[in-house]
Parts: C-alpha cells; structure tokens; sequence
C-alpha cells in the first residue's frame, strides 16, 4: 500500500494569478470567520450545517459564487476538525478569527478541483500557476495545498503515496534528554544534538536589520513606507534562514538517530514555559519542539518503539541504583552525584540514562519503577541496600 507523504514546492505565481489566489483567501477566510461566530453564539456547527450555510450564502452572494466551490466547502471541512479536536483533543483550543493582516494564506483543493498540465498548476477558475520541480511526483497527487508564507513565497504540497522506505535492522535502546546548552543529551555521546545557535550568528545581522525597520517606521498606523516594507522582509528572511538551517540539523539528527536503535526513549519535555524565562531566547535557537516532534514522527514512520517519559525527577534519579537525590538540584548543578552507590555522571547524561531504563522496562515516569527490578543481580548488596531499605523499595506507590 505503501505510505501517504507530502511533497512541497515552490510556485511562481504572476501578478493575475496572485491576485485571483488572494481573492479566493479572502472568501475562504469569511466563510471561517463565519462559522467561529456561530460557534461563539454557542453553537457547536458540524460540516453538515457548514456545508448548508455554504449554500445558502452562495446563493444570496454573488461575491462567493465567483470563487470556487471545492475550496470554500475544503475551508469548512477543515475547520469541523478543527473544531472537533478541540472537543477530543485535551489542550487543543477552540478555532479562532483569521485575522487579515496575520493570517497566512492557505488553500486546499482536492483532485477533482486541480490538475497538472505543462509542468504547471491548474486550479479553478483559469489560474495556472508554474511549479518549481525539484523532485519528481511518486504516484498521482491526491490533493493539494496552496500556502503563502510571511516572506510572500508561494509552495504547493501535494498529497502522494509512495512505497515504504526499508528499515535497517536496529538493536539497543537510546535514551533522549532535551536541554538548551546542548539541544539533546542522549546516553551515547556520539548522538548527541549540540545547540549549533543559528539565530546567535546572524544577531549583528538581524539587529542592523530591526534598526533600520525602527528609522522607517512613521510612528503611525495604517500602510508604512516601501522602505520599511524592504527591511521588514530582510529581517524575516535573517529569521527564516536560521529556522529552516535549524530544522535540517534536527532531521539529520533524529535519521541517525531511528536507524541505530530499535527502542528510542524520549523525554516528554514541554518548552513552552522556557519562553517566560531568561532563557527564552536560547530556548528558541535550539528548538526543542521541533526537533522532539520530528524524531517522534520519523520513529513511529519507521516502526521503531518509542517511548514518551515524563520529566518528572529524571534528574534527581540515579541512572545506575536509582536512588533519588533528597533535595532538588539547582540549575547551576550541572553533575550529579548519588549518594548511595557514589555514581557521577554529567546531569544530562545521567537523565537520559534514567529515561532509557524508564522505557525498558515498560513504564512512562520514574514512580513506576522499582529500584528492585532496575539493579543488576548483587548489585543492592554492593551498594549497602536491602530489600528492607526505604531506599530500595522507591518508587511504590
């Protein structure tokens, strides 16, 4: 059957063509605002009601009639999942306004509404688009997505199916612990994800950049000069170049990473708070996030077992009779020393030898495990500790 992906490339749209794909945005935007009003009022609207209130607006507006039909009804599919995620899904917030000034542009049609003909983009109403290829289509595209980002490029991503890529054959298990000094602590050394600080390098860039924006600025509101306008662009391109050099080191790290190991235990580390802190900006150079969620989808892509633990008390834990430190290390400990078999390993290190043994043996967070069945045969007895010991029997609940 093979697996479903999606391919991206970059459009060249004419002034024309432009103009029509933005026309469109604005129709779909209207019809999402919409149906987040209706929502606000208290309604909870299902694609069936969307798609009856898509008619019956088509009807009355001649605006909307002069778009096409399948991208609107796809903007109302779309936001029903949204909005169903968001009863499902805990965390997952309600759909919210598309404001015209932030909203990026995002179109979707399905095969019956496009085709590909001259090596071009054929969407409804007369709008051809040439396509940047770059790589070849592996099967028929499914549907397609139109997207424009902050920059003002245009991409197109097809939905195709291609055959499974084999696996390589992988033994062992590797622990991941996130942080900001080094990006990823994994208990091999040799995978290690440093923090390489894109965005630190082009600082002096992207500074010289802001000033210039803050000189053209008029200090009013409404459209600014085409100056500013030039060093606005120039400073989203500094900001997008590290973002996009920073994602390829991610993915690099997490191929490597899939194909050597057969169990890959992740440390479910949330970064969000990170960004409230005096580290926000190093947190955002590193991208945990995205490098987390990119190893994850590779990972279960190539059918490997991986494991989320919870960061609770990994770096007070013991990687090797996992005992637990008594009071909580500080920020500036950056060893960790077990007072109980005398084990000192680096912090990071020592956390992603307690996610891995976490994983092994079948468990999400350190309470689950007991210290009995973490230590080798003879091992509690080298350390002092009986199985009477309250150390020994850490983590029962």
């Amino acid at each position: 059957m093979g697996e479903v992906v999606r391919y991206a490339f970059r459009l060249r749209p004419g002034t024309l063509a432009e103009r029509a794909l933005s026309a469109e945005w604005d129709r779909c935007r209207f019809l999402w605002n919409e149906a987040v009003h209706q929502q606000k009022s208290g309604g909870r609207p299902t694609f069936g009601s969307l798609s009856k209130m898509l008619t019956e607006a088509r009807a009355r507006c001649g605006w909307l009639r002069e778009g096409s039909h399948m991208a609107q009804q796809q903007m109302l599919r779309t936001y029903g999942k949204a909005l169903h995620q968001s009863f499902t899904v805990k965390g997952r917030g309600r759909p919210k306004f598309k404001a015209r000034k932030s909203a990026l542009l995002s179109l979707e049609f399905t095969a019956r509404g496009f085709r590909i003909h001259n090596g071009r983009l054929v969407l409804p109403k007369g709008v051809s688009v040439p396509v940047v290829w770059s790589r070849e289509l592996p099967s028929e595209p499914s549907s397609v997505r139109v997207i424009r980002d902050s920059l003002g490029h245009w991409y197109a991503s097809f939905v195709v199916r291609r055959d499974s890529e084999p696996v390589r054959e992988a033994v062992g298990g590797i622990g991941v612990d996130w942080g900001v000094a080094t990006t990823a602590t994994t208990t091999d050394s040799r995978f290690d994800l440093p923090s390489l600080g894109h965005r630190k390098r082009c600082a002096a860039e992207l500074a010289k950049a802001q000033r210039s924006m803050a000189r053209r600025h008029s200090g009013k509101r409404g459209p600014q000069s085409k100056g500013y306008e030039r060093a606005k662009r120039k400073a989203s391109r500094l900001q997008k170049k590290a973002a996009r050099q920073t994602r390829h080191d991610s993915r690099v790290w997490a191929k490597r990473v899939v194909d050597g190991h057969n169990l890959i235990a992740v440390e479910d580390f949330t970064p969000i708070f990170l960004a409230k802190s005096t580290m926000a900006r190093k947190a955002a150079d590193a991208a945990i996030g995205a490098a987390k969620r990119e190893l994850v989808e590779r990972g279960v892509r190539a059918g490997r077992r991986v494991v989320l633990v919870r960061p609770a008390y990994t770096s007070m834990t013991c990687s090797r009779c996992f005992a637990r430190a008594k009071q909580r290390l500080g920020l500036d400990e950056r060893v960790f020393r077990c007072g109980s078999c005398g084990h000192t390993e680096g912090r990071d290190r020592n956390a992603a030898g307690v996610v891995l043994a976490v994983a092994e043996r079948g468990h999400t967070r350190v309470d689950d495990v007991r210290q009995s069945d973490h230590l080798p045969r003879g091992v509690g007895v080298a350390c002092g500790l009986s199985v009477k010991s309250p150390a020994f029997r850490l983590g029962k609940r």
